[in-house]
């Protein structure tokens, strides 16, 4: 006996059809227009929408950092993520400058071990080469690859903790390019940054507002520009994360128009959070919005907006990067350099890209499964397992409700977080059910906000080499 999908909209990244999903076991079997319901359990879903379950491919769970560790582990963020429709994630394994990628790769498995509630995967941060012309480290590079990470991630940002140079980059680039892999960027000056920082600080500006103002959108444009520069002299597809701003868009589209292999994200709280509203300098309260890439002026948001609306940017994730306010960002009053610097976002993305999206007219409900799907699938390497409803995939999906309302507070969320980056907003659009290869793990129509499945049930995913799906 299988898991029988009726009457529903199948939303795909292309189209929208009535059509029946049937699951047997963890895959989907069959999708048709009509499928007999014959020995089969029956999951009505009239009135709702059948889309993949979502892929956010940048979060920081259980993540060291500023003296502190990232509030939700793999899981309460995992089941966070399930309940907003998320039911793969991938994660960000950091090698220590002195340590090993399997080092890193070791550690990061064990975080998630016997916790993951939804399926993930790992990008791979490289943060020194080690051996003669970093000939181990590089080496590595092709373990991971075999292991099934078939994307690395490098910092432009952070001096002396995460930030490479050019060289490295140049060098790191060079073999993802032969192993028909993806670099991640981290794309932003830190070098002019730390002086900017250090000026702002020996001026006594202190509070959270001037961690904004000290990542310059310029800052930010320059390394965009410069990374997938370097990345075109390699040879290798490059993916810029949390896109923030219309000047690095700019850069962006630039190196696209010009045959660069460049791909990029946006997250929800550039799309909808502002400096001018959220952080105008006037509060310890703003420390909930420091994260990096800042929040920037209001006017950057439509030209996000429409580069999504216009393929230059490819995928919404969320950078989810969770601390609490009162014993976590508190690191860091009177002294902005040392909040912890992220937000919680995960469990949120998709009904904020729905309400602010699809409900506005900026894109299609199409547009929205190829942004928050589809295209995370693709790009990294997961199309044959996940991504779209199709029969051999995985049955990871969502049942979404169009005319739900839903109010965000951190009251009710399952982010181990003391605070929502949205709290009281109000949203039109909620993921009723939530399939994880085929299990319901969440049912928000009669049991809210629970996450319904066993701890630790989720796999990782071994993903492809596909340069980005641009190969």
């Amino acid at each position: 006996m299988g898991t029988l999908i009726k009457n529903g909209t199948v939303v795909s990244a292309k189209d929208s059809q009535k059509l029946d999903v049937l699951i047997e076991g963890e895959k989907i079997t069959h999708v048709a227009a009509v499928i007999d319901a014959a020995g089969h359990e029956v999951v009505d879903a009239t009135g709702l929408l059948v889309m993949p379950g979502g892929i956010d491919v940048h979060t920081h769970l259980d993540m060291p950092f500023g003296g502190t560790t990232s509030a939700d582990d793999y899981t309460t963020g995992t089941q966070a993520a399930a309940v907003g429709g998320t039911t793969t994630l991938i994660d960000f394994a950091l090698q220590n400058q002195k340590g090993t990628l399997k080092e890193a790769l070791d550690i990061w498995l064990k975080k998630s071990d016997n916790k993951a509630c939804v399926d993930f995967s790992l990008h791979m941060a490289v943060t020194n080469l080690h051996g003669k012309d970093g000939a181990e480290t590089l080496a590595e590079m092709e373990e991971m690859a075999k292991f099934g990470i078939t994307s690395f991630k490098l910092f432009m940002a952070y001096p002396n903790v995460l930030m490479i140079d050019d060289g490295l980059m140049f060098k790191v680039m060079q073999k993802a390019s032969a192993l028909n892999a993806l670099c991640c960027i981290h794309a932003e000056n830190g070098s002019a940054i730390d002086i900017v920082v250090a000026q702002m600080i020996a001026e006594g500006k202190t509070a959270p507002h001037y961690h904004a103002l000290s990542r310059s959108p310029k800052a930010e444009a320059e390394a965009t520009h410069r990374s997938i520069a370097l990345a075109d002299m390699a040879g290798c597809a490059v993916y810029i994360v949390h896109l923030s701003n219309e000047a690095a868009l700019a850069e962006l589209q630039f190196m696209q128009a010009r045959g660069a292999k460049a791909l990029a994200e946006t997250c929800t709280q550039y799309l909808v959070l502002s400096i001018d509203d959220q952080m105008p300098g006037k509060s310890w309260e703003e420390a909930k919005f420091v994260f990096t890439p800042p929040l920037r002026e209001k006017w950057n948001q439509e030209p996000l907006w429409n580069a999504l609306k216009d393929g230059s940017l490819s995928v919404v994730s969320t950078d989810h990067c969770p601390f609490r306010f009162k014993d976590q960002k508190e690191l860091g009053r009177g002294d902005f350099r040392k909040i912890p610097n992220g937000g919680p976002g995960v469990e949120n993305r998709l009904q904020i890209l729905w309400h602010f999206g699809v409900n506005a007219g900026r894109i299609t409900p199409e547009q929205f499964v190829a942004l928050s799907c589809t295209n995370p699938a693709k790009i990294f390497g997961m199309e044959k397992q996940k991504g779209s409803i199709a029969p051999g995939l995985d049955a990871d999906i969502m049942l979404w409700d169009s005319k739900v309302e839903y109010t965000i507070s951190a009251a009710t969320q399952c982010m181990n977080t003391d605070y929502n980056m949205f709290e009281g907003w109000k949203v039109k659009g909620n993921a009723a059910k939530v399939f994880s290869r085929g299990e319901l793990v969440v049912d928000n129509v009669t049991q809210p906000g629970k996450f319904l499945g066993k701890t630790g049930r989720g796999k990782f995913v071994k993903r492809e080499a596909n340069a980005g799906g641009l190969a």
